[in-house]
């Protein structure tokens, strides 16, 4: 135990409002090493949230006086870059994909087991800090588009006085869009290399952030990011 605990140093955020399940999973992920704190329902979520610092947040979304997907939307108006993983009771196509649209990174169906939970969360972090690896690791971190700066870095879109700051997956996906700058980028491609993984709720998300990323560049008409029916996305920049 001592050695595991030693390794991994991640903390964790539950919020679910089901006794048992909460204490299930808290038992758990703390028998593998993560330190993980569990708040009842959403009020006592955010507060919890606000007060610490985590590396992954799991949320109910069905829970008193504050539901999953409102807790999601208040996170990610302070953190735009934690990771969220929904657990749901619902299979909806509806709950599934407003979940990704507030920004979660994945979703886990009850019943589950806790081994599923934990290979969800290991991907997850692993993905997060390879991510912050490739970025902070270039070596000028700085990438012209039109009259923007991308600063990988700071993961800050820069125009003159204006700037935007992107979460770690708008930077790596508008860096992979300027690797494939004025030629198509497969979805499958950007699926699996920022995403981890390719399914049709994943691919609605991406579509999400092609749509923030149209909005942040729409400053410079000549920057533009357009479709390619049935078989990705183009970075058109001039030449």
């Amino acid at each position: 135990m001592k050695e595991i605990e030693t390794v991994n140093k991640q903390k964790i955020l539950i919020v679910e409002d089901d006794q048992n399940m909460g204490t299930i999973m808290v038992d758990y992920l703390e028998m593998m090493g993560y330190d993980v704190d569990h708040a009842a329902d959403g009020v006592e979520g955010i507060r919890m949230f606000n007060a610490g610092h985590y590396s992954l947040v799991i949320l109910d979304v069905m829970m008193p006086r504050k539901d999953g997907f409102t807790l999601a939307t208040e996170i990610r108006q302070r953190n735009r870059d934690v990771p969220i993983i929904f657990v749901t009771a619902k299979n909806h196509k509806d709950d599934l994909i407003k979940g990704f649209q507030i920004g979660c990174d994945d979703y886990i169906t009850k019943p589950f087991s806790t081994e599923e939970l934990s290979l969800r969360m290991k991907a997850i972090l692993k993905r997060c800090q390879a991510d912050r690896e490739e970025v902070s690791g270039r070596t000028a971190g700085k990438i012209k588009l039109g009259t923007f700066e991308l600063d990988l870095r700071n993961m800050i879109l820069k125009r003159g006085t204006f700037q935007q700051s992107l979460t770690r997956k708008e930077a790596a996906l508008l860096s992979l869009l300027y690797q494939h700058k004025n030629e198509v980028l497969p979805r499958e491609l950007a699926l699996e290399q920022i995403w981890g993984e390719n399914d049709y709720f994943i691919g609605r998300s991406m579509d999400v952030f092609i749509s923030r990323l149209r909005k942040y560049l729409k400053a410079d008409s000549k920057v533009k990011i357009t479709n390619v029916h049935g078989i990705g996305f183009k970075l058109e920049l001039p030449e």
